[in-house]
């Protein structure tokens, strides 16, 4: 057998002999010897032994079972080899698992959409990588019923990716049965194709299939979608040798309300279809970014600051915890912007509007109102009361002194005289008196025993607000709409406010977190209760004579204003500030000093600033500099705001420990506070930035002053706190000047 083993050996050895079959024909032997092992032909590389026969019927049947067993087995195994190459270059994500769901094969495609390399999921369980609670409980045993019929499941089902993301794909399901069935179907013998990590079926309810075929296209490539309802050949990528029609209904239907982030996702998502693994898993890593709610507010290293600043972690822990999402565009906008035409030249110069500014005659330029007269009330102010008010145009003005002189009612006083000042009897059509009563109303709502939350501080918001709309910037960008909606928003922002923080009241179960959901909970009563109480009396009702899409904008704008005083909102309202404004006002700066500022640039640029979109950008950092301005204001008054701050976060923090609620913020703890430190986190976390960007877009230098001064006070405040500690060997000990 020497030279037939030499003869298979040298067939073996050749690249198409290897789904040959070589037979190797035996001499018979007789009953009584024992005959040789075939293993050395089998090793020679022979795959079947027949003896020999005379009987030609015999050598006829012997053939013909070679030809529909082996043969037939090694032509199918010459054709997984195509089907395998085929696979590797498709599209369609496909998985092939054993009938027990052990990952045998996954094509590139697969790595591609999931994230998973085939390393990283050979030999594990298809249903435990793609486990998920977005699909319907009853999907699987509406698949398993199809299958056991011996029909096909076609439609929408959602997979994990490794991220842990969920997409949407398209699936085509259909059964291979086994030795039993009566379903037949010429695909690769003892396997199963899946896709997208295969699909979680319970094998054990189907009794004869032996294989699942999946095929899953993922429905988050929108791009050609009306071509792609016709073509389904392998040559444009698809399994399918039906018309991808449900498919592209499906991604028709996840289409109508996309989403521009939706679009760049779905950009993404294509390039990774023809990507190499590395950049995959780097795109996988820039869509799990992009994909959460907090896309515009920066990542905390807890750990780390726990470990360095105990007193900074506490803070922006207890300010910018448990985010409350909301849409960054409220609705309004693509009203005004469709509705926005405006009138120019000296039409809007030579005449006295009568009523309010509409949103059909806003411009960039329309800003100018037309201040009200003196009215009596206003000169019927007491001279020590007045003296005061003189200095509202000033960032010097001292709130807390009209808050002496007014017996705690600065509010109604600085009020009247900003409102008048900006013109807004004219602006709403109402009398001097209804804006009074108004005012009255609105401060009698705030809670004059809050320390700091109180209609002091509304009055103090209100100031730096007419403050920041006198900036040049703001004159040229704004319209009296937004000055209108820029002061009430201020005056109410803190409306009814109980002198405890949002989380207080989610903790302690208050009536306000149940009826807002736990989500923004004092911005959105302050807000509602203001429109409640206006509209409840003819008398205060400011609005009244208002036209109806006047009064939409000017409330939503009202809204999103009181809104943006959030301050778990604070880093996504600031980033989209500094992308969406701080960078055309730098190039709008360069043009001006390069062109002039009537040049074409220029007036692009302008009106690209007094776009809606970017308006409500910029009110709402107004809204939130005047909201937190105290460090930026005169030492005096800064001090005296941190002290009353301080109070009140003392106060709730007893309450919390009295009644054995969660402490939000343990750092204000009147035992062991250093006030300084707290302020000099607060300005480190929140204020420079965020001023310093106001300031680049509207120039407020003698903010910024004072701000360096003022933070220079309490770090040495802070440095001697800490020595006097270590000296008293006190672990945080506090002077009385610090609280």
């Amino acid at each position: 057998m020497s030279y037939p083993h030499t003869s298979a050996a040298s067939l073996r050895a050749t690249e198409s002999s290897e789904h040959t079959v070589i037979v190797a024909v035996t001499k018979r032997y007789a009953l009584d010897k024992e005959e040789p092992s075939f293993l050395p032909s089998i090793t020679a590389g022979f795959n079947k032994r027949i003896v020999e026969s005379p009987n030609i019927s015999m050598c006829m049947n012997e053939l013909l079972t070679l030809e529909y067993g082996e043969v037939q087995s090694r032509l199918k195994l010459s054709a997984c080899k195509a089907v395998f190459s085929a696979l590797d270059n498709v599209s369609d994500a496909v998985e092939i698992s054993s009938e027990d769901h052990e990952v045998q094969y996954v094509n590139h495609a697969f790595e591609r959409l999931t994230g998973y390399s085939s390393e990283e999921v050979l030999g594990k369980n298809s249903s435990e990588i793609v486990k998920n609670d977005r699909n319907r409980p009853d999907l699987n045993d509406t698949i398993n019923s199809q299958l056991k019929k011996g029909k096909y499941w076609d439609g929408i089902y959602h997979t994990r990716r490794k991220s842990g993301e969920i997409l949407p794909s398209h699936c085509h399901i259909c059964p291979v049965l086994g030795q039993g069935g009566k379903c037949k179907f010429p695909i690769i013998g003892s396997l199963a194709l899946q896709s997208n990590s295969g699909t979680s079926l319970n094998n054990k309810l189907l009794r004869k299939i032996s294989h699942v075929i999946s095929i899953k296209n993922s429905t988050t490539d929108t791009s050609h979608i009306l071509k792609e309802s016709t073509e389904f050949n392998l040559v444009n990528g698809g399994l399918h040798g039906v018309p991808r029609r449900k498919e592209s209904i499906a991604r028709i239907h996840s289409m109508t309300i996309e989403a521009p982030i939706t679009k760049v996702i779905n950009i993404i998502n294509a390039a990774q279809e023809s990507s190499p693994i590395t950049v995959v898993q780097a795109l996988d890593k820039v869509l799990e970014i992009l994909r959460t709610s907090e896309l515009y507010s920066p990542y905390f290293a807890q750990q780390n600051m726990k470990d360095n600043d105990p007193m900074t972690s506490d803070l922006v822990s207890g300010l910018v915890s448990q985010n409350v999402k909301r849409s960054l565009t409220p609705s309004y906008l693509s009203d005004v912007n469709s509705n926005s035409s405006g009138k120019q030249g000296s039409d809007l110069q030579s005449r006295r509007p009568s009523r309010a500014l509409s949103s059909r005659q806003s411009s960039h330029h329309s800003h100018l109102h037309i201040p009200s007269p003196v009215t009596s009330s206003l000169s019927q102010v007491p001279d020590h009361i007045q003296e005061i008010l003189d200095k509202d145009y000033t960032w010097e003005f001292n709130v807390i002194e009209l808050e002496k002189v007014t017996n705690k009612r600065p509010l109604l006083y600085l009020g009247l005289k900003t409102l008048t000042r900006f013109g807004i009897c004219d602006f709403f059509q109402v009398e001097e008196s209804v804006i009074a009563n108004w005012l009255k109303l609105v401060e009698g709502r705030y809670h004059s025993t809050n320390t700091y939350h109180n209609s002091t501080h509304a009055a103090d918001v209100m100031h730096a607000s007419a403050y920041f709309l006198e900036r040049e910037r703001n004159k040229a960008v704004f319209d009296q709409m937004d000055e209108m909606a820029c002061l009430i928003a201020a005056i109410v922002h803190d409306l009814d406010h109980p002198g405890r923080t949002n989380a207080f009241l989610v903790n302690e179960k208050n009536e306000l977190a149940i009826l807002y959901n736990d989500q923004a909970v004092l911005e959105n009563h302050h807000s509602a209760l203001a429109f409640q109480l206006t509209w409840k009396d003819d008398s205060v009702n400011i609005f009244k004579n208002l036209e109806t899409d006047d009064y939409k904008i000017l409330r939503q704008n009202i809204i999103d204003m009181v809104l943006a005083t959030e301050m778990k909102q604070h880093f996504q309202h600031l980033n989209k500030f500094i992308n969406s404004i701080n960078k055309g006002c730098l190039k709008m700066d360069e043009t001006s000093s390069m062109s002039g500022n009537g040049s074409p640039d220029s007036t692009m640029m302008l009106n690209q600033l007094s776009a809606p979109e970017n308006k409500t950008f910029i009110k709402r950092i107004l809204i939130k500099c005047a909201d937190v301005a105290n460090p930026c204001r005169p030492l005096d008054v800064c001090k005296e705001w941190g002290k009353r701050i301080a109070e009140e976060y003392f106060l709730q923090t007893d309450e919390e420990k009295a009644r054995g609620l969660p402490v939000v913020m343990p750092v204000f703890d009147r035992k062991s506070i250093r006030i300084p430190k707290s302020q000099l986190s607060f300005i480190d976390v929140f204020i420079n930035e965020m001023f310093e960007s106001f300031d680049d877009y509207c120039d407020i230098p003698e903010l910024i002053s004072h701000l360096q001064t003022n933070y220079q006070y309490w770090k040495e405040r802070d440095e001697e706190s800490s020595e006097k500690s270590e000296q008293e060997n006190l672990p945080n000990g506090t002077t009385e000047d610090d609280t």
